[in-house]
């Protein structure tokens, strides 16, 4: 981001902000289709993945994309470090298959289980040479790092087996699951010290975690809340974006306690009764459907949208502590005239 772009996102968390923004959080599902490039081109070609930036902060001036300049392989690069098998393609994120689909052998593996070393392991060392390459190309076009991201240690644990067969476990072995846990949470912050310190300039963090979702209550307070927590409480100078966008809403009530100075969440729970589960302390991303930007038009997009910020302000009052975008990620086939339609929905609101 532009400083410019930095001051206007903290001054949004702060409630500082009159006007509303659209912010988007983007990466290799939609960018390289949108760009017209392959995903491999987008991952292994630096000056490829430049100019996809270059090209989309053209396009889209006004609209603060998160967490920007992200350096990522899909859901490949923390389980990366663990060993595990993945596959690339030209037209679509990498594959990434399990250590092993029977949870039988869990307790084995998972005590044989090594903490990754994110400067060495897996596919880490090539994200950081990227952001080490690219930060004096970003300086000299007025831009930094401002925000480092990692997935969630209950997603990164997901990937080492099965959604599945992880929350099976979860039940019949706990005890192996809080050890693989402790495994995935110490990854989670030593990758994301080494991106803080390979950068020099970010200020935040951004932790995204689905599988959260998958839990009641109970096990929620048990196998996710500590973890995600023990991540955040790891850097309290950051500011702490965290992302789980199942239709689940039993994490709501805990994203104060978790340390989450913005939540993106799903599309399927009104933004306005999201904002009294959670209070006023939580700045908001959302929440209109992802796949809309792909398969609706952009009239319809627009309606979406306005209702989105009707049902917000009608709890909050203002629009104060919300960046309008979707309830997810940016998705694959997304398309211009659409989020044309987002933005112009939250200029008429300001």
């Amino acid at each position: 981001m532009t400083k410019v772009q930095w001051d206007l996102f903290k001054a949004i968390l702060k409630g500082e902000e009159e006007k509303l923004h659209v912010g988007l959080i983007v990466d290799s599902p939609w960018m390289p289709g949108y760009c017209g490039i392959s995903n491999i081109d987008f991952y292994v070609q630096p000056e490829t993945w430049f100019a996809s930036y270059i090209k989309i902060k053209n396009d889209f001036p006004d609209v603060i994309f998160l967490p920007d300049w992200w350096a990522e392989y899909g859901m490949a690069t923390e389980p990366s470090g663990f060993g595990v098998k993945f596959r690339f393609y030209d037209d679509n994120l990498p594959g990434v298959y399990p250590l092993s689909d029977e949870m039988d052998e869990a307790e084995d593996i998972i005590n044989n289980l090594k903490s990754p070393d994110p400067r060495k392991d897996g596919l880490m060392p090539l994200l950081l040479n990227l952001q080490k390459y690219m930060k004096p190309k970003l300086a000299e076009i007025g831009e930094q790092i401002n925000i480092v991201s990692t997935r969630g240690p209950l997603t990164i644990a997901s990937h080492l087996f099965s959604v599945t067969e992880f929350v099976t476990c979860a039940k019949t072995d706990p005890d192996i699951v809080h050890k693989l846990l402790k495994l995935t949470t110490k990854l989670c912050k030593d990758w994301l010290e080494a991106q803080l310190d390979n950068v020099g300039t970010a200020e935040g963090v951004l932790m995204l975690d689905d599988v959260t979702g998958f839990f009641g209550k109970e096990d929620y307070e048990e196998f996710a809340h500590p973890y995600l927590k023990e991540v955040f409480a790891a850097f309290p100078e950051c500011i702490h974006l965290f992302h789980n966008d199942t239709g689940n809403d039993t994490s709501f009530p805990y994203m104060e306690d978790l340390g989450a100075d913005l939540f993106n969440f799903t599309h399927e729970k009104d933004i306005g009764e999201v904002r009294k589960q959670i209070g006023n302390n939580v700045s908001f991303l959302g929440n209109i459907p992802p796949m809309s930007l792909a398969r609706k038009t952009p009239d319809e997009i627009y309606d979406l949208a306005k209702n989105c910020i009707n049902s917000y302000k009608a709890t909050a009052g203002s629009t104060k502590g919300l960046l309008l975008s979707v309830g997810g990620g940016v998705p694959m086939g997304a398309k211009r005239e659409c989020i044309d339609a987002l933005i112009k929905a939250a200029g008429e609101n300001s």
